[in-house]
């Protein structure tokens, strides 16, 4: 398929007329063709009518319908073959294993809400029966959850397939039976293209409502701030900046009528060495969190960008082993040249710190937006006094944080921001220590795991990945796994509805064959 730099709008392709852009190969920094159109505020205004049109008739479409518009999209995505991988690795400067690995995990993510969608627990459809002897007398009471409304999408930079066009927010909206507006984002247009061109044939080879997706592309947060601050949008699902997440925030609560903002922003995810297992294994421990911290170019949301661990030898060769095997890590090509200014920044506030040490730096960079990976060292006394290190440097930086004792690890932990992952390394005789430890961490993290490091997020049922404020402007939901799907429906309850006229999900005779709660018991 040829990229064409044009957005879609409902089943149309549209060419913008307010200005345009090229998208950068970041190991280059060479402008890559076509020029992509910019939307006017005519066209954001058109998707969103489109939008809205499509609402009623896409949100009662059956769930075995939606679940097949969903593989359908995944079978497009698959049949863009290398074309795909090709013009992902020349806008983002990923490697083409790891962006096979990605294509991988966003057909899945969309399978997986298929299989929710033919399921049909997300509806939670509950039945009261009438109670009409009793005083006083019960109505008949049914309840499910259904759609929102249209979504807007922001794609992330980080990740150009699984949390962009058709990542997991957009999957989850439409798995609810959202229509959703993707503002595509400007670091993989032509990616983004391609994608969304998948998505609007499965829409109309699925004979979905026109209307049910659209693809904006725009300057800066102009278009999207329009997009979030139209009437017709009831939810956003935003993956970037705290900055940016927290201006689209902004503005979803100064609206007339308030929408919740799904934003993933900033986090550090710290990870606890504890001593008996420090002791076990100091070295290995040590490798594999260099090699974590370094993976993609450190530019993960679940990048291990904090480590805690009491002084002790065992501590002292854990710092000496992660400083030789940094040492020998490549520079590798961030994202975009903005990204890869905002590392350098971030890193240069940190050497500034008079009670910080760089403890190790990798190889230098030897081509453009290449990063340099750095590996700092604190007292724990100095890091509570010293705000900015609690800061996300966006790549492969990380501080080691250093404890007298674990009242002071937990001292540290209770001052930690809001975070969407904590690692926690333990032997058997750190089990006590690990147990006070989990409960702080309870109350920072959306996302604990226990001997492991955090970069990579399965796509399942049980996954969270969300966590309290920094880290998501709402702790209450996640942005990957089954229960993503949550965040754009609310429950309704219909009381005494003629039986004719109750939908599917509650109907006595129950078409979908759904498991549902009748009565305070589950049934079939």
């Amino acid at each position: 398929m040829e990229i064409s730099g044009q957005m879609l709008i409902g089943n149309q392709r549209v060419m913008g007329q307010s200005g345009g852009t090229r998208a950068i190969n970041p190991a280059t920094n060479e402008q890559l063709e076509p020029l992509f159109g910019y939307a006017s505020e005519a066209e954001v205004n058109r998707a969103c009518e489109l939008a809205e049109q499509a609402f009623d008739a896409y949100r009662l479409t059956s769930l075995e319908q939606r679940a097949a518009f969903l593989e359908a999209i995944a079978d497009g995505i698959m049949a863009l073959g290398p074309a795909l991988i090709e013009r992902a690795h020349a806008e983002t400067g990923l490697p083409v294993v790891r962006l096979e690995g990605e294509r991988g995990r966003t057909v899945n993510q969309l399978k997986l809400f298929a299989k929710v969608l033919r399921d049909g627990h997300y509806l939670q459809a509950t039945l009261d029966s009438a109670l009409p002897e009793r005083t006083p007398p019960r109505p008949d009471l049914r309840m499910q959850k259904i759609a929102l409304g249209p979504v807007a999408v922001f794609g992330a930079s980080n990740f150009p397939l699984a949390f962009s066009v058709a990542g997991g927010d957009t999957a989850s909206a439409l798995a609810a039976g959202c229509p959703v507006i993707v503002k595509a984002h400007n670091a993989h247009l032509g990616t983004s293209e391609l994608v969304g061109s998948a998505i609007q044939q499965a829409v109309i080879r699925s004979q979905m409502p026109e209307g049910v997706f659209s693809m904006l592309i725009g300057a800066g947060a102009a278009v999207g701030q329009k997009l979030v601050a139209h009437p017709v949008i009831q939810a956003v699902g935003f993956t970037g900046s705290r900055n940016g997440g927290l201006a689209l925030v902004k503005t979803a609560n100064e609206r007339k009528e308030p929408i919740p903002v799904y934003a993933e922003m900033s986090s550090i995810n710290p990870v606890y060495l504890l001593p008996a297992v420090l002791e076990e294994k100091a070295g290995t421990l040590a490798s594999q969190f260099v090699d974590s911290l370094v993976m993609g170019a450190g530019q993960f949301c679940t990048n291990p960008g904090l480590v805690l661990m009491q002084k002790s030898p065992a501590a002292e060769q854990f710092i000496a082993a992660a400083k030789l095997a940094l040492e020998g890590k490549p520079a590798t090509t961030m994202l975009t040249p903005g990204i890869h200014g905002a590392y350098q920044s971030g890193c240069a506030k940190i050497t500034e710190l008079n009670n910080v040490q760089i403890a190790a730096k990798g190889q230098p960079a030897a081509t453009p937006n290449a990063a340099q990976a750095m590996l700092s060292v604190c007292e724990a006394s100095d890091f509570l006094k010293t705000p900015a290190l609690q800061e996300e440097v966006f790549g492969p930086s990380s501080v080691v944080i250093l404890c007298d004792d674990l009242p002071q690890m937990l001292a540290v932990t209770k001052e930690l921001e809001g975070q969407l992952t904590a690692t926690v390394h333990t032997a058997p005789d750190d089990h006590v220590a690990a147990r006070a430890l989990l409960t702080s961490l309870e109350k920072k993290a959306g996302r604990i795991l226990f001997n492991g490091f955090p970069t990579g997020v399965e796509v399942a049922h049980a996954m969270v990945h969300g966590g309290p404020f920094p880290s998501t402007s709402n702790s209450r939901s996640t942005s990957v796994g089954a229960t993503a799907i949550d965040r754009f429906l609310r429950p309704v309850c219909y009381q005494a509805i003629p039986s004719e006229l109750l939908p599917p999900a509650l109907s006595d005779e129950n078409p979908w064959k759904l498991t549902r709660m009748v009565d305070g018991s589950l049934k079939n």
